[in-house]
């Protein structure tokens, strides 16, 4: 079985916010992010509240008291071998991966799957398997069976791929997230960002949660992401030990590869339609509250 993230202490199971390094690349001009580099902007970051980051410098993370996850592509066996060994030899406490294309046969994804499965074991390390578009994940129905056959697999939930991807709205929305459950039980890690049915990345605005993170008005997408977020907390919950985390990383993507939105600002030019950097802190907010919520339920 794929391991839970675990620092070895006797701490209750908990969440730990990390920010995803692409959320701070080309930023817009009018972003509050802080300004500087190297350690500066690290110490911006632990003190706007993140507990670590996904990407960047090893040493500096560890340096200042910030925790670090990686990534990686596995197009191949050998790939899953390769990830799990350099980045446990990195001091990586993690990686998530995309897979394949989506095009492979199952037989094809079994041989994937099977390899990430048999690196996790071999370093005991963590190599959490991504839900996300144009790989061996971006259909719902072939995951559920993937789960079936590999139920020793863990992910990292990355819905806007399946939200707006398979327009989860159109139909019956409750029936698809219990179809969806044995995913939600498996979740070790959780990529946060929120789509509509028409949009995977939108900005949630500013006024949309107060300090007390209320449910939201008029953006029923960022209710159904609460649930989808809860549902994977709590299936982390019901099995994890003392010492365990779960990392949720806020990953708001830029406009260049078409995430992030570009509308009309004051003066007609094109501009992102918000501040990623505040909008990171809103989701982690957001999540804490969602993470309460499944605390109580288990």
């Amino acid at each position: 079985m794929i391991p839970n993230i675990n620092d070895g202490s006797s701490a209750p199971p908990r969440l730990r916010c990390y920010l995803n390094g692409g959320g701070l690349a080309n930023l817009p001009s009018f972003s509050t992010v802080p300004k500087g580099e190297g350690d500066a902007l690290l110490q911006a970051i632990r003190a706007a509240g993140f507990d670590g980051m996904q990407g960047g410098d090893v040493v500096a993370c560890r340096r200042l008291g910030l925790g670090i996850a990686g990534d990686g592509r596995v197009d191949s066996p050998a790939d899953a071998f390769r990830i799990a060994a350099d980045s446990k030899a990195k001091g990586l406490e993690c990686a998530t991966v995309h897979a394949g294309t989506g095009f492979e046969s199952d037989a094809e994804i079994d041989r994937l799957v099977g390899a990430i499965l048999e690196a996790s074991a071999k370093e005991q390390f963590p190599i959490y398997l991504e839900t996300h578009r144009a790989t061996i994940t971006q259909d719902i129905w072939r995951t559920v069976e993937l789960v079936k056959r590999f139920p020793e697999i863990r992910f990292n939930g990355d819905f806007s791929h399946w939200y707006t991807g398979h327009e989860m709205v159109y139909g019956n929305l409750p029936k698809k997230l219990e179809f969806i459950q044995p995913v939600f039980d498996r979740v070790r890690f959780v990529h946060g960002r929120i789509g509509n049915p028409g949009s995977m990345q939108v900005d949630l605005g500013t006024q949309t949660y107060g300090p007390a993170v209320t449910p939201a008005s008029g953006q029923p997408y960022i209710d159904h992401f609460r649930q989808m977020w809860t549902l994977s907390f709590a299936g982390f919950l019901k099995t994890a030990k003392p010492g365990d985390y779960l990392i949720f990383a806020p990953e708001l993507l830029f406009s260049s590869i078409y995430y992030a939105r570009l509308f009309p600002g004051p003066d007609g030019t094109l501009r992102e339609e918000g501040d990623r950097w505040q909008q990171a802190q809103l989701y982690c907010r957001i999540a804490r509250d969602c993470f309460e919520a499944a605390r109580q339920t288990v």
